[in-house]
């Protein structure tokens, strides 16, 4: 099915053409230590940090639930018990990773990599201002915003057909990589049989999976939706979470006090 084709099917309501398309599941990565959230993170996980008034995991979880996404795994190590309770308060499912103190994300997609199949992958500090979630995606994407100034994030070129061609660790006046990634059956078993190969690799220890995409491009093909500046946020610091709730700035203003 061509993507003119996937628009006409949801616009008219023809779901069981959509079929193929349906999102199956979410797995929120959650197991890293969030050492750059410290002393925050000592006492909770940085996913429970309460933005706005809502606890982050809490937000996300409800906004997949919303547009009834059947099942949802959290992949925890770090503090691992405090997750427990979502359990029973929203049906969701935890996975453990093991591995998490000596690798980066990649060992959560590999402690994930049997439900894999249409699922969307988010990082569990994930703050969207508005439910950018959906229950049919046609291809697999990484969600992607603009920025004019310099940034250090992980920057992308893509082609004529929107499709990621190049990852860069920091640009400007240029695409970067944010929020949730989404990825269909093919492209999650592509993915899985590349990681296998590699995963016990001594240099695959400090890969996230994004650096694992960025190595294998040519084998594993993944669009950029675009999103407007400001609509997906992600925390990488206690400064930038000052900046959205200012809650918070007399925390931050008593640690350099100390």
């Amino acid at each position: 099915m061509v993507k003119s084709e996937f628009d006409d099917c949801f616009q008219n309501g023809n779901y069981d053409a959509l079929r193929p398309y349906h999102v199956d599941n979410a797995i929120i990565l959650a197991a890293g230590m969030c050492s750059r959230f410290k002393p925050l993170s000592d006492t909770k996980p940085k996913a429970f940090l309460k933005v706005k008034g809502e606890i982050m995991i809490e937000r996300m979880i409800r906004q997949l639930i919303e547009v009834e996404i059947p099942e949802i795994y959290i992949v925890v190590g770090h503090q691992k018990e405090a997750f427990s309770y979502l359990e029973e308060k929203y049906g969701v499912h935890l996975i453990e990773n093991t591995e998490y103190a000596v690798r980066n994300n990649l060992s959560s997609i590999y402690a994930a990599r049997k439900v894999l199949k249409n699922s969307y992958i988010c990082s569990s500090d994930l703050y969207c201002m508005e439910n950018i979630f959906d229950p049919y995606v046609y291809e697999s994407y990484y969600a992607g915003a603009f920025s004019a100034e310099k940034t250090a994030k992980l920057c992308v070129t893509t082609g004529f057909n929107g499709k990621i061609s190049r990852i860069r660790r920091g640009g400007s006046n240029c695409w970067y990589m944010t929020g949730p990634a989404y990825w269909d059956n093919q492209f999650s078993a592509r993915f899985c049989e590349l990681m296998l190969k590699e995963y016990d690799a001594p240099e695959s220890a400090d890969l996230s999976w994004e650096a694992f995409l960025c190595s294998h491009l040519d084998e594993l093909s993944m669009a950029l939706r675009k999103y407007p500046e400001g609509i997906i946020r992600e925390f990488n610091s206690l400064d930038e979470l000052c900046l959205f709730d200012t809650s918070y700035i007399p925390y931050r203003d008593s640690l350099k006090t100390t």
